[in-house]
């Protein structure tokens, strides 16, 4: 185990730090007492203090990286300068650097930091907070393989993990990161269909549900290509070819293509955004 003996440092506790320690302390990767949470929130410390007996050092993010061999950054993108200014007197070289913040580039946080230390980029999805997350993971030029393992063992905690080249991320974001709210849409929109042919909406809401998730976990575990798990299901003059019919004929393929490709082009437009905004503001502490 990659993490046998670490001491990690999660520097913002929200929504996807509560989720990463959670996910780690059950699975038991690493024990609460090896996990340092910090947040500006007294009350988001209160909840990850009391649920899973990690300790808290209030907003003191030097403190917590200096008692650490992982830092995990999960603060928001904006921050991104500040943080790291916080923390670059603490960083020895031996430290792992792992940052979900979105659109900041590897290259930027090793710069900030100010020496050759391993960076790992991650992009996890909202299904962290279930357990069911897709995290890609991109490493930065001093990462080892090494490196990549532990960011995989830590991932691998609230789901699955796949490893990407850094310049994939803003593509990963298309399809992963903002892919929930795509499916999110399909199942409001099957459940509407079956409010129209009158089901209640209680009952219509659990069967859309259950059906994406099991046509996924379908897809995940047969390893079949899509299309042969829908012929499977799809019989000559049956209900399914009618439908898959309708939806070829109202373009359901090249909308859900172009969603991921605008998605995309969203990222990118913002990571370049970000980044130039991050390089602005460390321009302007130094002077």
């Amino acid at each position: 185990m990659p993490l046998r003996g670490k001491k990690l440092a999660i520097l913002g506790a929200g929504q996807m730090g509560q989720a990463l320690i959670g996910g780690l302390v059950r699975a038991g990767k690493v024990s609460p007492e090896s996990i340092l949470a910090t947040d500006l929130r007294p009350e988001a410390l209160h909840h990850v203090r009391e649920t899973w007996r990690v300790h808290t050092l209030g907003a003191d993010n030097p403190s917590a990286v200096r008692q650490s061999d992982v830092v995990i950054l999960c603060v928001k993108p904006q921050t991104c300068a500040r943080v790291l200014a916080e923390i670059a007197a603490e960083i020895r070289r031996e430290h792992l650097v792992i940052s979900i913040m979105a659109g900041i580039p590897t290259r930027l946080i090793a710069e900030r930091l100010g020496q050759p230390v391993a960076v790992v980029r991650a992009m996890p999805n909202i299904a962290a907070l279930v357990g069911e997350a897709v995290t890609a993971i991109a490493p930065g030029r001093h990462a080892t393989r090494e490196h990549l393992r532990m960011a995989e063992e830590i991932f691998g905690a609230v789901g699955r993990v796949e490893v990407v080249e850094e310049n994939l991320m803003d593509a990963v974001t298309g399809l992963s990161g903002s892919g929930p709210a795509f499916v999110y849409t399909i199942i409001e929109a099957l459940t509407e269909g079956g409010v129209m042919m009158g089901l209640s909406r209680e009952v219509a809401a659990r069967l859309s549900a259950q059906t994406v998730l099991g046509a996924a976990k379908m897809v995940r575990e047969t390893g079949l290509h899509p299309a042969i798990l829908r012929d499977q299901v799809t019989t000559p003059a049956g209900t399914a070819i009618a439908g898959i019919y309708s939806l070829e004929s109202d373009g359901l393929r090249p909308m859900l293509i172009n969603a991921v490709r605008s998605a995309t082009k969203r990222s990118s437009e913002l990571s370049q955004f970000l980044t130039r905004s991050a390089e602005e503001d460390v321009s302007e502490r130094a002077a």
